[in-house]
């Protein structure tokens, strides 16, 4: 028989790419515990303006992957393309969910993006661009504040809800591996955690919380950015090894549960990695 915890209730889940994504194994949760989801990926919007053949090419292959992933996995679901970089589209979305009568009781924040990490090389933070710089903090921290805006502008987000997002040990402690750019966006996401925590707590009783969660390679972002060499020497320095994606999903439905009193917290699932200096 199903648990039913979450029956009657739909979670938003950002950043499926694929079967693989962290992302999709919290939706899969989610459903086991009678909840729905709405799902969103990558893809070719009315808002992306003279995209090159290439950036087509890259978007409609994710969107391709994304639906793909999700009709596999998660059956009759939602989906919607969702580009955070854009204001337009996010209201777009919102508004899309209000058409169809969608209420959401919390959505999970799995979005990150770091361009200055190419074939598993980092580059230099000294070298960073400006642009560089912006475009990571854009879509790995601020769009948790445009996100969480636009659904509750037009009521989607429903008053008591709770937000979760993914950060790393590396927004706290330079790694072991380099991490460089983006550990300072996990950082801002991790600060603006907090403070919308305060904020929105006040305001309607919401809850926001984030995840540092241990390595790991079965994602896309994941294979692109680490080794097996860096999955293999956390393991080793965990007292309990590495996190698996289902202690992950485990961690994130406890802060969705209805009617919690945890805000404002960076939770380790990570096998006790952070205790390790």
């Amino acid at each position: 028989m199903q648990n039913q915890l979450f029956s009657g209730k739909t979670f938003l889940i950002t950043g499926i790419a694929d079967k693989n994504s962290l992302a999709m194994f919290v939706a899969k949760k989610i459903k086991e515990n009678g909840g729905a989801v709405v799902c969103t990926g990558l893809g070719i919007s009315p808002f992306h303006k003279n995209l090159s053949e290439r950036a087509q090419a890259f978007l409609q292959k994710n969107h391709e992957d994304f639906v793909a992933a999700v009709q596999s996995e998660l059956g009759d679901t939602v989906t919607a393309i969702l580009d955070v970089t854009i204001d337009e589209s996010i209201e777009s979305f919102a508004i899309a969910l209000k058409e169809k009568n969608i209420k959401l009781n919390g959505f999970l924040h799995a979005i990150a993006m770091d361009k200055t990490i190419r074939q598993k090389e980092v580059k230099p933070l000294i070298e960073v661009t400006k642009d560089e710089f912006c475009d990571t903090m854009e879509v790995s921290a601020y769009s948790l504040i445009r996100l969480a805006y636009y659904l509750m502008k037009f009521d989607i987000l429903q008053p008591d809800s709770s937000i979760c997002s993914l950060s790393y040990i590396a927004a706290a402690k330079v790694t072991f591996h380099p991490y460089r750019n983006i550990s300072i966006a996990k950082a801002a996401l991790e600060r603006i955690t907090i403070e919308l925590a305060d904020e929105l707590g006040r305001l309607n009783g919401t809850r926001v919380n984030a995840i540092r969660f241990s390595p790991y390679m079965g994602s896309k972002a994941g294979n692109a950015t680490l080794t097996e060499n860096v999955i293999e020497t956390s393991d080793e320095i965990s007292p309990l090894g590495n996190a698996t994606p289902d202690d992950l999903s485990n961690e994130v439905i406890h802060l969705f549960r209805p009617n919690g009193r945890i805000t404002g917290e960076i939770r380790h699932v990570d096998g006790g990695y952070n205790i390790m200096g």
